[in-house]
């Protein structure tokens, strides 16, 4: 009885971590954040022909900053909750 209740135990956190590593905050946080650099980095580096096209604003700047923004928005909600473990009840 104890080697099944160590056995079912251990699913349950393998199952916790796998929910938890594939939350879906935590893949649209990361891909913000590092799309964001990208695009900083390229507002950045923007030459005043680039500048002139958009009227003086620098788009890739701003998008950018925007999109680091969201992207550590949705890594700090993932932080301040993170996802419950299932109950059993709810598998069944």
């Amino acid at each position: 009885m104890s080697d099944l209740h160590n056995e079912v135990s251990d699913l349950e956190s393998k199952s916790a971590t796998a929910a938890r590593l594939f939350d879906i905050r935590r893949i649209i946080g990361g891909l913000f954040v590092v799309y964001g650099v990208i695009v900083t980095i390229a507002g950045i580096t923007a030459s005043d022909a680039d500048l002139k096209k958009a009227e003086n604003i620098n788009i890739n700047l701003w998008t950018g900053l925007g999109m680091l923004a969201l992207g550590l928005f949705f890594l700090v909600w993932l932080k301040l909750r993170p996802t419950a473990p299932p109950t059993p009840d709810d598998e069944a």
